[in-house]
């Protein structure tokens, strides 16, 4: 008896049976604990040592067992650290950091995640660690100097999991895994299911007296039988959940399904030994069929959901051909072998393996894999081209700028796995309602046994099996992950990238905006349309433009680059190696050292100040003043004034249009700009703003950001240039251009790559619509229970139904939370 008993005892670490010859052991919070084998006993001390313990007390799911893998996993890791293996699959984070993107499996619980998060932390060498629990990745920052990569994905696999660096292949390959393993069990429970219910029917329709006693035994046999694989195979994953879970004094999502299926399977058993009762086998084998198809779809519309990643990851080609300037052809090479400053071949049809600028032929872009706009986008002789879109018509030589994680792709790519590694609050708070109402369920079971104890005793089993199943906690945690996946999956197809994970929830609850206006409201490529000279006998139209291109040869400032295209590019030469002492002020303009003397190039008034000049004449000053739909940028030196350059903006077409949207939407839209006061003012009166500012210096906007939010305002903001930084980061929603500054879109929480006001629209209607999904979730999850609970509890659903009911409602959940995939078209954004 006392062998029979060892027998059937199971590993405290991994949950299976400890077979009779182990002799593993590890003591765990001052008890001795039996392990199944050398490799849980090596991972439970590895979680024991580091001080880990609490994993054990908060898991609600079992690990995956590494009895074989754990040996063959550290042999192989040691090929991680080849440093040219390592510069392809991670990327530089800080001078001294790198950061890898991690596939983990064997991620069952959010104790999983917290169990590899602390264990991370606390290597020597990891200075950051995120998890995202619904895409199983993990990003993690290390110091080179301290530890590698092997050493990470050795700590992981330390404890009972293992890692991966993020390829799409490996992400797909571990998907399927996941998705035919699934499969087959469903498989076992919609095969039994059928089976059960053929050989149970006729037990149902004959009448008393009219089936002979041996073939209704025969029939209950045959159904014991069918429903066997379906307990132990099918449902296995919800029995080892749940024990864990009561084990350790915690109610999970899977204790009330273990509970239901154990009393209605140990029920039916009963009644078929003995006769004094019913049987359910049919019930419990098309509730375990139905619950698990429900399952199936969550996690398919899950995977469908973050697929967007993997695309943006599949996007570069494995290879490319680079000129040789030794055989004076161009060869066929590996992708990865790319650097800054080779040329590429590009035929029609072919993606771009990296970002860089065209330097021979003619062709055109195909950027939807960035932008969401499928038209193609004209590219000549000294544009820029972005890795991962499709060369259209022409052969193309392109010159090499960034590649590998360096790219914009993979600055995307990252910037979405920050988005999703981060809970919104109110996803947070569905968890912590959803595990409360677990206990409520079994409150209101053990309630509505004690009741159908002293009405009617033979009703007990169904009742509460009915109850315990009839529950659906699983839709209370669904409603908010799978919408947030859903909706900023549909953005970024559209061209809106959402960086940050509070996204979504902040921008529906948005209650004013902010405008820059150069490169936001505005294209942000002004042309300069005249030139007046203050002093033409020390200086003439050419020398003027020379000096201001100077000053300007490093800026990529949008008044830079149409300064650069007004002088001819040898006067631009010549006069760049005189500039000294270059300094640049936020706001307000350039001065350096020309020839000798102290020039400046700026708003009016910093000039003034910043060469201690005398104010603009009168003449000069109505000139300024009188271009009230020009931007006036004032060139001079220690001897006085010089030119002063108007330069014309033109309006985007789209803007008016989107701030009546935000106008009729009650969203309160604002114009601060550090451009002059009749230029906004004009800008302002043509799009619609009624609160416009100009002449303003960054700390002034900054100051204007925060005025608002001190009255309640939910502020966004939209900003293209490095002055927009600050207040970026300050407002609730930071929205950058996406050809603006590499400063602001580091700032910003979303980044609008098609570079079209539309997108400001789109993010703040989708993230309406997405709470408003949120929403509807949580009340048809509320109001579901409400009204299929009482009914249970009365006896009026029984246990299949309950299971139909159960698995319908999750899968409603998920379904609804699709919808926001949809974009609706909207003929006035041209998308």
């Amino acid at each position: 008896m006392n062998e029979t008993a060892k027998t059937q005892e199971t590993c405290y670490h991994c949950g299976l049976p400890i077979p009779p010859e182990s002799h593993y052991w590890v003591t765990i919070d001052g008890t001795p604990r039996r392990m199944c084998c050398a490799g849980c006993e090596a991972v439970a001390n590895a979680i024991v040592a580091a001080g880990l313990t609490n994993y054990y007390r908060h898991r609600d799911a079992m690990p995956e067992p590494v009895r074989e893998a754990l040996p063959d996993v550290l042999k192989t890791l040691e090929t991680f650290d080849a440093p040219e293996l390592v510069e392809q699959l991670s990327r530089p984070a800080s001078p001294h950091e790198r950061e890898v993107s991690l596939i983990l499996e064997g991620i069952t619980c959010a104790a999983c995640v917290w169990l590899n998060e602390q264990h991370l932390r606390r290597q020597k060498g990891v200075t950051h660690v995120e998890i995202n629990y619904a895409t199983r990745r993990a990003l993690v920052r290390w110091n080179p100097d301290e530890t590698s990569l092997s050493r990470i994905l050795q700590a992981v696999a330390e404890i009972g999991y293992r890692a991966y660096p993020f390829d799409p292949q490996t992400s797909e390959a571990v998907a399927q895994r996941e998705r035919r393993a699934m499969l087959w069990r469903v498989f076992v429970a919609g095969f039994a299911s059928m089976q059960v219910m053929m050989y149970l029917v006729p037990t149902y329709l004959a009448g008393d007296g009219e089936m002979d006693p041996s073939y209704r035994q025969l029939f209950y046999w045959a159904s014991f039988l069918l429903t066997l694989p379906v307990m132990f195979y099918s449902c296995g994953p919800f029995y080892r959940n749940a024990w864990r879970d009561l084990k350790h004094r915690r109610i999970g999502m899977d204790v009330p399904v273990a509970l239901g299926l154990l009393i209605a399977f140990g029920a039916s058993v009963f009644g078929m030994l003995t006769g004094y009762a019913d049987v359910y086998f049919d019930s419990v084998s098309m509730f375990a069929f139905f619950l698990l198809t429900g399952r199936y779809f969550e996690m398919a519309a899950r995977q469908r959901a973050v697929r967007g990643l993997d695309e943006l990851a599949r996007a570069l080609p494995a290879v490319a051909e680079r000129w040789n300037a030794e055989t004076q052809t161009f060869e066929v090479v590996p992708a990865v072998r790319l650097t800054a400053g080779d040329r590429i071949r590009v035929k029609p049809g072919e993606v771009f393996p990296a970002d860089g600028v065209m330097v021979e032929g003619e062709s055109d872009a195909i950027e939807a894999i960035l932008t969401g706009e499928s038209r193609p986008v004209p590219k000549r002789v000294g544009d820029e081209v972005i890795g991962g879109s499709v060369n259209g018509s022409g052969v193309v030589v392109v010159e090499v700028t960034h590649v590998g994680e360096a790219s914009r792709l993979a600055s995307i790519r990252r910037l979405v796995e920050r988005a999703q590694s981060e809970r919104p609050r109110i996803a947070s708070e569905a968890d912590r309602l959803a595990g409360r109402f677990v206990g409520t369920v079994l409150a209101l079971a053990v309630a509505t046994a004690l009741f159908w104890a002293w009405w009617s005793p033979d009703k007990i089993i169904p009742t509460v099996v009915a109850v315990l199943i009839v529950a659906c906690p699983c839709a209370l945690a669904l409603a908010t992950p799978a919408a947030v996946t859903a909706a900023t999956d549909a953005l970024l197809r559209r061209g809106v990238l959402v960086t940050r994970g509070h996204v979504l929830e902040t921008a529906a609850r948005m209650t004013d905006c902010i405008f820059d206006k150069t490169g936001t409201l505005t294209e942000g490529e002004p042309a300069l349309r005249s030139v007046r000279l203050l002093d033409p006998a020390r200086c003439d139209e050419t020398q003027a433009l020379a000096l201001a291109v100077a000053l300007e040869a490093g800026s990529n400032h949008p008044i830079a680059r149409a300064l650069r295209r007004a002088v001819p590019a040898d006067v631009e030469t010549e006069q760049r190696h005189a500039v000294v002492a270059l300094r640049h002020e936020t706001g307000g303009g350039l001065s350096a050292s020309i020839g000798g003397r102290q020039v400046a190039l700026g708003r009016p008034a910093w000039v003034e100040a910043t060469l201690g000049i005398a104010p603009l004449s009168s003449y000069a000053q109505e000139w300024a003043d009188g271009q009230t739909s020009e931007t006036v940028v004032a060139l001079a030196d220690e001897a006085g004034w010089l030119a002063l350059f108007f330069l014309e903006d033109r309006l985007r077409p789209e803007a008016p249009q989107v701030i009546s949207r935000f106008v009729q939407a009650g969203v309160t839209p604002h114009l601060y700009s550090g451009d002059r006061a009749p230029a906004v003012a004009a800008v302002a009166q043509a799009v619609g703003i009624a609160d416009a500012e100009g002449d303003l210096l960054p700390e002034t906007k900054h100051e204007r950001l925060l005025a608002l939010r001190a009255q309640g305002a939910v502020v966004g903001m939209v900003g293209d240039g490095v002055n927009d930084a600050p207040v970026l980061a300050a407002a609730d929603v930071g929205i950058a251009m996406g050809s603006g500054a590499d400063l602001t879109r580091h700032h910003a929480d979303v980044i609008l790559v098609r570079d079209s006001l539309w997108g400001v629209w789109l993010l703040y209607r989708q993230a309406k619509r997405t709470l408003a999904i949120i929403r509807q979730n949580l009340r048809w999850s509320f109001g579901y229970n409400l009204v299929a609970i009482p009914l249970a509890m009365a006896g009026w659903v029984t246990p299949w139904l309950a299971g139909i009911g159960m698995a319908v409602s999750s899968l409603l959940v998920v379904l609804n939370a699709l919808r926001l995939q949809r974009l609706p078209v909207d003929p006035e954004q041209g998308v």
